[in-house]
């Protein structure tokens, strides 16, 4: 991400989560209740801990904006943990009199055994609080205002539930997105909904965790975001990352990635065809490549399918090992969710929204929103009278 930057920052039982977005143009509205309704959405979710029913995210704007409109200056953002109110000592910024006890039981499957060795830490704690799936909150604050932004050139995003656990939903292809955003674990297909609740009850009830796969679809996206020419100016390359940055993600396909690699080619690749009364003059009559070829989007749907791994924290432990005697014991545990993949759909789109808004920027530059849409409208009417040279 080159135009468009953010940063996130905070503990997960530190006072605040903060997020620092910066490259958008001036002139953009924006509120603090249209990202409050991004937050609402990512703390929603059956299998949800209960660390949900503490926290009520609110992400207050502290600079770059005024009277409802981005300045092109940095925006901050602060979302107060409440749940800080229960750790002050713990996670006081202060030296304090009292020994804190620390965390020694390292966690299978978190970032807890690399992390000690990274830093030095004798104390889980200083890896884990950080660590924390806590963080997407801030993302999904930003993301929202990447959303608000992708608004102004007709893109939306969407998110769904493929899978949790072996239970799949049969609907990906014709998705009610009503019913996913009433769905409690945002599956479009009623039957698998009911399969979905019932194995995370079970999960729940067996100290387990379970995972799954979720897809974002963006739509409206214009052709040529991206590029061929380095590796990291592919827009697949760029999504990829971001998707893979999100916690507990295993796995990231764009469009039908992984069965194309069982198919031949003539089974795979998408046909281009002649439409001269589109804006798009030639398309793709199918779109099994995601919406992007050679690291650009060719003007349909982004489609993106991501593999979150189940949680690492079991309230059954798995064995482990004491840093301090190397001993044999039970890992740590500390409250969690038993399944994060509906709320995962909702970072997902935050992440995403990002990637295409420092590729719409990166395109079509402005300073102001006025002159980022006039970039954009005319590189549109220039679509209609192509080819440009022809002979």
């Amino acid at each position: 991400m080159e135009k468009l930057r953010f940063l996130t920052s905070g503990e997960s039982h530190g006072p605040a989560l903060l997020a620092i977005l910066e490259g958008l143009p001036a002139g953009l509205a924006i509120s603090e209740e249209f990202i409050a309704i991004q937050l609402k959405r990512r703390q929603q979710g059956y299998g949800r801990g209960g660390r949900m029913k503490i926290e009520q995210d609110f992400a207050k704007i502290l600079s770059g904006v005024r009277h409802g409109f981005t300045l092109g200056s940095p925006i901050g953002l602060q979302i107060q943990n409440k749940d800080f109110e229960n750790w002050r000592e713990q996670m006081a910024n202060h030296p304090i009199d009292e020994q804190v006890k620390r965390v020694t039981k390292l966690r299978p499957g978190h970032a807890d055994q690399p992390g000690i060795f990274k830093y030095g830490h004798s104390d889980v704690r200083n890896i884990l609080e950080r660590a924390s799936a806590r963080e997407t909150a801030a993302r999904v604050a930003a993301g929202a205002i990447a959303q608000r932004f992708l608004e102004e050139f007709g893109i939306n995003l969407k998110s769904h539930v493929l899978s949790i656990g072996t239970i799949t939903s049969t609907t990906a292809k014709n998705v009610d997105w009503e019913y996913v955003e009433n769905s409690p674990v945002r599956c479009a297909d009623p039957e698998a909904e009911q399969k979905m609740i019932q194995l995370i009850d079970k999960t729940k009830k067996d100290g387990d965790t379970a995972g799954g796969i979720f897809e974002v679809i963006a739509n409206g996206v214009p052709v040529g975001l991206g590029s061929h020419i380095q590796w990291d100016k592919k827009l697949d390359a760029q999504i990829a990352q971001i998707m893979m940055s999100i916690n507990a993600v295993k796995g990231v396909q764009i469009g039908d990635g992984f069965g194309n690699s069982r198919l031949p080619g003539s089974k795979v690749h998408d046909v281009i065809e002649f439409y001269p009364n589109d804006l798009l003059p030639f398309q793709h009559s199918t779109n099994r490549h995601g919406g992007i070829e050679g690291g650009m989007s060719t003007g349909q749907p982004l489609v993106i399918q991501v593999a979150i791994k189940p949680i690492s924290t079991l309230s059954k432990p798995l064995p482990s090992v004491n840093m301090d005697t190397g001993e044999k014991v039970e890992a740590h545990y500390e409250r969690s969710d038993v399944c994060q993949v509906p709320p995962a759909c909702v970072i997902g789109e935050a992440c995403l929204a990002l990637v295409i808004a420092d590729a719409i920027l990166e395109k079509f530059g402005g300073d102001n929103l006025k002159e980022t849409l006039n970039n954009y409208h005319n590189f549109q009417d220039n679509l209609k009278q192509f080819p440009l040279n022809p002979k």
